[in-house]
């Protein structure tokens, strides 16, 4: 983020140089008045004559003043934060893995049933305003829901999953991006921010590259969430021999990292639920810059309050 997108008026903030010259200057003033003070001799009839200022006290009213000074000088630059607000609305597109490898029963009952329950929960958790859609990863990856508020036929497609063969994770993405675009668009006629949320329990095997797809949609600013799922020591028995099917974290942390999503791990029905809970948070707000002058405003009012009253303390004669 850069100056300008802190700032509304960031050339206002050129005024903050004034601060260390004033420094320059009290540390200057100060000790030449120190260097005065060593012509009085009888420093007994100076105490009598002139009050003994506290030396912490005035020097903190002089840098609660700076403080002041800068954080006045900050609101009148007017400085903008960032709000996290509600999604009036958005596309999810569920993509869930049915490749053989989901039969382990590392995840009870095994991977496929755990996943789709968990999946229709989280759908039911979702603003019932915001389209979903399924996408079936697999060798041949494809849509088995365009995006849709009906919660119900979402359901019966993620229950009509069956398993397949081979796992295209490159190509689930490239079918969940079309799947984007057949989004309902608004009464403007533009279309809602989407965002991709990829369960996979196993390595590419077969089709696009992932990581191309995944900067296709880097482009196009469409978060991917993913989620390796499964343990390491899963395994399943396929024509007579058992291979072991260990989610790829590494692949799938690089998908989220290149499209400015998360990457999450699950390795159980409870981590999985903790995992759509974060996701929902996720896709379920926007970041929304707002200007907080008012708020650099009160810190200088508080500090020079502050400093005024170190001030009055200066000259008061503590019994």
């Amino acid at each position: 983020m850069n100056i300008e997108q802190m700032f509304l008026n960031p050339e206002r903030l050129w005024w903050l140089l004034l601060i260390p010259l004033l420094v320059a200057a009290y540390v200057y003033l100060t000790r030449r008045k120190n260097r005065s003070g060593m012509r009085f001799t009888n420093t007994g009839v100076l105490g009598a004559v002139v009050p003994v200022q506290s030396q912490w006290r005035r020097h903190l009213a002089v840098a609660l003043t700076l403080l002041s000074l800068a954080a006045l000088t900050i609101a009148w630059s007017r400085p903008s934060g960032v709000d996290r607000v509600p999604r009036e609305r958005a596309t999810i597109v569920l993509v869930l893995d049915v490749s053989q490898s989901m039969a382990s029963t590392d995840v009870k009952p095994n991977r496929l049933d755990a996943a789709k329950d968990e999946a229709k929960q989280f759908v039911a958790s979702l603003p019932a305003q915001y389209n979903v859609a399924l996408v079936s990863l697999s060798g041949n990856p494809a849509a088995r829901m365009p995006p849709t508020t009906d919660r119900g036929q979402v359901n019966r497609a993620i229950d009509a999953l069956t398993l397949q063969d081979s796992t295209a994770i490159g190509d689930a993405i490239n079918v969940a991006m079309a799947t984007l675009q057949s989004a309902p668009k608004a009464a403007d006629g533009s279309i809602p921010p989407g965002a991709i949320v990829l369960l996979s329990d196993g390595q590419n095997t077969a089709g696009r590259s992932p990581t191309q797809e995944a900067a296709e949609a880097a482009k196009a600013k469409v978060p991917i969430y993913t989620i390796a799922y499964g343990t390491e020591n899963g395994y399943v028995d396929l024509d007579g021999k058992r291979e072991k099917v260990p989610p790829d974290k590494a692949l799938l942390q690089r998908i989220a990292s290149m499209t400015n999503g998360q990457a999450y791990a699950a390795e159980n029905v409870g981590q999985l639920d903790s995992v759509y809970k974060n996701i929902r948070s996720e896709v379920g707000y926007e970041e929304v810059r707002k200007e907080i002058t008012a708020t650099w405003a009160g810190y200088g009012l508080a500090f020079a309050v502050v400093a005024a009253l170190a001030a009055v303390s200066l000259g008061a004669r503590w019994p």
